[in-house]
C-alpha cells in the first residue's frame, strides 16, 4: 500500500496540471498512468527531452511536472477504485502481473476521453482506424508514406489528424465531416475570441490547402478488394452517393469521456459528464475531475481544470482562473452544437454489421431487446475485454441504451495477479 496526499489518475495534460500545481504547493502527490509515458493522447510520448520547444506548451508542462517532485508511475491501470480512499491497479511486467494498492487522502480523475466509434458495413475491414488511433499509431512508428487516405467522421480532430498524416508522407484524398457549414459557421466565426485555437486550425488547413474538406458528408460503407483488405469507400452528402478510393480510413465521431472510475465511485453525473462545481470537486468531497470527463472541450480546458483541481486539493485559492476556465466551457458547448450527430448516422448499420466487436454481435440480434441488461444477457452485447467501450457509445447512438451500472475490475484481470505474485512466467501463464 503506497499513500498520496493528492493521487492523480491520468497524465495528459489535465492529470499533468493538476499534479504539477499541487505538488508544488506542498502536497504529496503520485501520478498513475496506463501509458509507458506521460502526455496522453495529445502529448503521446512526451518527455523533457522529447518535448521540444516546436510545441512550447508540453516542454513547459513536461518541465514544471518534473521540478515539482510529483511521482510519475507509468504502465499502471487501475481496475478498481473505493471511495473510502483506496485504488488498485495492474501493472504488466516482464515477470508477470503485478498487482498494487494506493491510498489517497485527495484524488483527482484526469482520465481523458476515446474516440466514439460509430458502426457501418465494412467498418471492420483491415485498413479502417479510428482517426486518432491512426495518429497514434503512426506517433508509434507505422509508416503512411504515400498511401491514399480518407479522414472521416465529425469533431476539430479530423483536420488535425489529417494534418499530421499528410506531415508523414499520406495523400489525404478528402477530409469528410458530417456536420453542415451552416452548424459549423457559427463555431468557426466564434473562434475570433480564442485566437490561438483560430491559428492553429487555419495552419492544419494550411497544410491541406489541396485536400477538399466536405462538410455534410459521410461514409457509408467501406468496400473490400480481392484480398478482403480496404479498397474504397462510399461516401453520401444525403442527395447523392460516390465511392472514393483508398488504401486506409481513418474514421471517428468526435470523443466519448472516460468516466468509467468516476461512476465506479458513485459521482454525480451530468448527463455523459462527471459534474463538479468552480473548484473541479465531484459529488464526492475528496474527488475531483479535470479534462474531457468533466466536459469535452480540448486542451486549454483540459490544462485550467487540472490547475483549478490541483489547487484545491492543496488548499490554494484559484479564483484568479474562473474566468479562463468559464470562457473554456463555453467553447465546449458551442462546440458539442456544432458537430451534433446527425439523425442519419442511426440508420448506417445493415442487420449483418457487427456492432459488438469482441462478441461478434451483428446489429439485427439487438433488435426486439429491452435494453442494455436484456441485450447483454442474451447476445453478450458489451462483455467482451473492452467491457463495451467500444460498442456501448454506439449502441447508445443507434438505439438510445446507456449501460445501467459499471463494476470492478474494470477490464480483465489475470487470477495469478491476486492469488500468486510471486509465481514464474510459467506459472503465469499457464494460470492464465
Amino acid at each position: 500500500m503506497r499513500h498520496a496526499e493528492v493521487l492523480v489518475i491520468g497524465a495528459g495534460p489535465a492529470g499533468i496540471a493538476a499534479a504539477t500545481a499541487a505538488a508544488e504547493n506542498g502536497c504529496k502527490v503520485i501520478v498513475l498512468d496506463d501509458n509507458v509515458t506521460a502526455g496522453g493522447q495529445i502529448w503521446r510520448g512526451a518527455t523533457v527531452s522529447s518535448a521540444n520547444t516546436q510545441d512550447a506548451a508540453k516542454h513547459r508542462a513536461m518541465e514544471r511536472l518534473q521540478r515539482s517532485g510529483a511521482q510519475v508511475l507509468n504502465g499502471r491501470s487501475v481496475f478498481s477504485a473505493e471511495a473510502s480512499g483506496t485504488v488498485q491497479t495492474l501493472q504488466e511486467t516482464t515477470s508477470g502481473s503485478v498487482v498494487e494498492q494506493f491510498h489517497f487522502e485527495k484524488l483527482v480523475l484526469a482520465t481523458g476521453a476515446r474516440e466514439r466509434f460509430l458502426p457501418f458495413p465494412g467498418w471492420t475491414l483491415p485498413g479502417v482506424f479510428g482517426a486518432g488511433g491512426l495518429q497514434a499509431l503512426v506517433k508509434g512508428g507505422y509508416s503512411v508514406a504515400g498511401k491514399k487516405i480518407v479522414v472521416a467522421g465529425t469533431g476539430p480532430l479530423l483536420l488535425a489528424v489529417a494534418a499530421h498524416l499528410a506531415e508523414d508522407g499520406a495523400v489525404i484524398s478528402s477530409v469528410l465531416e458530417q456536420a453542415t457549414f451552416a452548424k459549423l459557421a457559427p463555431f468557426a466565426a466564434s473562434l475570433w475570441t480564442h485566437p490561438a485555437k483560430l491559428v492553429q486550425g487555419a495552419r492544419f488547413r494550411g497544410k491541406l490547402w489541396k485536400t477538399p474538406y466536405r462538410a455534410g458528408c459521410w461514409v457509408i460503407e467501406a468496400i473490400a478488394g480481392s484480398g478482403q483488405t480496404l479498397e474504397a469507400v462510399r461516401v453520401t452528402d444525403g442527395t447523392r452517393t460516390w465511392t472514393e478510393p483508398c488504401d486506409l480510413l481513418a474514421c471517428g465521431y468526435h470523443l466519448v469521456p472516460n468516466t468509467e472510475i468516476a461512476a465506479l465511485l458513485g459521482c454525480t453525473f451530468r448527463e455523459s459528464f462527471v459534474q463538479i462545481d468552480s473548484a473541479q470537486r465531484t459529488s464526492l468531497p475528496n474527488v475531483f475531475c479535470a479534462g474531457e470527463p468533466a466536459g469535452i472541450a480540448g486542451l486549454e480546458a483540459a490544462l485550467v481544470q487540472g490547475e483549478i483541481a490541483g489547487l484545491a486539493c492543496a488548499g490554494c485559492s484559484h479564483a484568479s482562473l474562473q474566468r479562463r476556465a468559464a470562457a473554456e466551457r463555453a467553447f465546449g458547448d458551442r462546440m458539442e452544437k456544432a458537430f451534433a450527430l446527425r439523425a442519419e448516422l442511426r440508420s448506417l448499420p445493415r442487420p449483418d454489421t457487427i456492432v459488438c466487436r469482441c462478441e461478434d454481435v451483428p446489429f439485427a440480434r439487438l433488435q426486439g431487446h429491452q435494453g442494455w441488461t436484456d441485450a447483454k444477457l442474451q447476445t453478450r452485447c458489451g462483455m467482451g475485454p473492452c467491457q463495451g467501450r467500444i460498442c456501448g457509445p454506439a449502441i447508445e447512438q443507434l438505439l438510445g441504451w446507456r449501460p445501467v451500472s459499471i463494476r470492478q475490475p474494470l477490464f480483465p484481470v489475470p487470477l495469478q495477479a491476486f492469488c500468486f505474485p510471486d509465481a514464474s512466467e510459467n506459472n503465469t501463464t499457464e494460470i492464465d
